[in-house]
């Protein structure tokens, strides 16, 4: 697997060509605050979700009433992107169009995702622009998967407390689809313990958002401050018993159930006009 490695004088961070995700976030001191991929649970680490967020009715969506293969989540995750950029703190790589992605994803596009440390902070960011001559209809989004617990505060509760503060209102998903019912919100004035339970149902998805920052951890010890850009929408996820939890913004949501196949019609869909680009972004300040 191709790696590159960016680092300053206090954290150091390893960037894969597959997918342009990162795969570990290491503190001066040793510790490791992001997943390792253990196959027995999940093998992603940080994947970068696009031209879909999360599932589509029988993995298939449609482009002008045309029908295309997608899987959940998209295909850049599993594709791999060029290295354009190579500095000791920061790198790009780069994902363009081809032949095989004009058959799942008939646009000419490209994709760019810089990662780079700040202090003790890792900020990934995601260019799109559209290289066509037409409105260009996607979602994308993160899907960092952190540890959990964090080094260093094994057996402390775990929390995720809103900078906002409020309380989003909960949905959840059915056969990967996006059920429009709401439900009342796990958080309790912008703080919610996390527990393996609140997953037995799959991820958490708060469509409206959850402002744009948050802090995972104990009340006390280790944590992460976790911010982000131009990402209306949120979600945390783990498989029950597993040792992350992933903090999701996104832009773009899974298919409602019943709703349009119809990519332009997705919940949250971005529509790019002919040569824009667009800029989403999060930043993971590791703290204590």
């Amino acid at each position: 697997m191709q790696l590159t490695r960016i680092a300053n004088d206090l954290i150091t961070v390893d960037i894969a060509a597959l997918g342009a995700e990162m795969q570990s976030i290491q503190t001066r001191d040793g510790r490791h605050w992001l997943w390792h991929g253990d196959a027995t649970y999940w093998t992603g680490r940080s994947p970068l979700l696009f031209p879909i967020v999360g599932k589509a009715p029988n993995d298939t969506v449609t482009v002008d009433g045309v029908p295309f293969q997608m899987s959940q989540h998209g295909f850049a995750r599993r594709s791999n992107f060029s290295l354009m950029v190579e500095e000791s703190d920061r790198c790009v790589y780069r994902l363009s169009a081809s032949e095989a992605s004009r058959a799942m994803y008939p646009f000419d596009f490209e994709l760019d995702v810089e990662h780079r440390v700040e202090g003790r902070a890792v900020v990934v960011s995601a260019m799109v622009t559209n290289r066509d001559h037409k409105i260009m209809p996607f979602g994308i989004g993160f899907h960092p998967a952190f540890a959990w617990p964090l080094p260093g505060a094994e057996g402390a509760p775990h929390g995720v407390e809103l900078d906002q503060g409020g309380a989003p209102a909960l949905h959840r998903l059915s056969g990967g689809l996006v059920d429009p019912r709401t439900l009342p919100s796990p958080f309790e004035a912008g703080r919610l313990t996390l527990d393996h339970s609140l997953f037995a149902d799959d991820a958490m998805l708060f469509p409206d958002g959850a402002g744009a920052g948050l802090v995972y951890g104990p009340v006390e010890g280790p944590s992460v401050h976790f911010t982000w850009e131009n990402l209306p929408n949120f979600a945390l996820w783990t498989k029950p018993g597993a040792g992350f939890v992933c903090l999701e913004p996104w832009h773009g949501t899974a298919a409602e159930i019943g709703g349009s196949e119809e990519l332009s019609e997705r919940p949250y869909s971005e529509l790019l006009g002919p040569g824009a680009t667009a800029r989403y972004s999060f930043r993971a300040e590791l703290r204590g």
